[in-house]
């Protein structure tokens, strides 16, 4: 096993992250909570936009993987192979992907993307899926790590209120690459769930990251309450 994944093997890591016209959509910003994850033992930090990636890389002694949002089309994590390559370059140890079904903008494959970044720069392949034979076709197309980031978040998927547990369980079982639980885990005991499904990794980031969401969450709470 790559001794970078073996890093944040059954650990958290944090992701990183805010979205466009936030108070906190800021490089300077995202190195901080970084920081601030790191001191509460993050075991690696997932980071959004190139001058993030490379102002984490640069604070924080933890495996970065690194991804670009950009474009309107479906696929839009990572969506072309000079983005990833872009993301190696800014820093990141690890190129998150959308390795859905979908076509990707620059009409390659998802394993000649996934060769292509090796080649050129050397960094390791995180896959995000959506379905379990997403997974498995991202694993025999050469992916380092499979994630369920994107369940729930394609037309084609459900969403529901919590992580996909299942999905973690199923790829666990199937795949030889490690599977990192990503997405919709809210709570502790929900990343610990994650874990005993057979997760390598968990990824939280709203619930860590997002105080816009989780400030919703309480006020929404005391409001019903309110109303009770």
């Amino acid at each position: 096993m790559n001794l970078l994944i073996e890093r944040f093997r059954h650990r958290l890591v944090v992701s990183c992250q805010a979205y466009p016209g936030e108070p906190m959509r800021d490089p300077d910003t995202m190195r901080r909570v970084a920081l601030a994850a790191a001191r509460g033992g993050a075991a690696g930090i997932r980071a959004q936009g190139l001058d993030d990636i490379a102002a984490i890389r640069d604070a924080v002694d933890l495996p970065v993987i690194g991804l670009w949002k950009d474009g309107d089309d479906d696929v839009f994590i990572t969506p072309t192979l000079d983005h990833a390559v872009a993301v190696a370059r800014a820093g990141a140890h690890i190129v998150a992907l959308d390795a859905t079904a979908r076509p990707r903008p620059d009409g390659r494959t998802l394993a000649e993307t996934i060769a292509a970044v090796h080649e050129r720069t050397g960094a390791l392949v995180m896959a995000d899926c959506s379905t379990f034979d997403e997974g498995v076709a991202a694993a025999e197309a050469g992916a380092d790590l499979v994630g369920t980031t994107l369940a729930g978040y394609t037309a084609y998927t459900v969403k529901g209120d919590g992580p996909d547990l299942d999905l973690v369980a199923r790829l666990a079982a199937a795949v030889d690459v490690p599977v990192v639980a990503e997405g919709r885990i809210h709570t502790p005991a929900q990343a610990a769930q994650a874990l005993r499904a057979g997760a390598w990794s968990v990824v939280v980031g709203t619930a860590i990251t997002h105080p816009t969401t989780i400030t919703g969450w309480f006020a929404s709470a005391v409001a019903d309450a309110a109303a009770a």
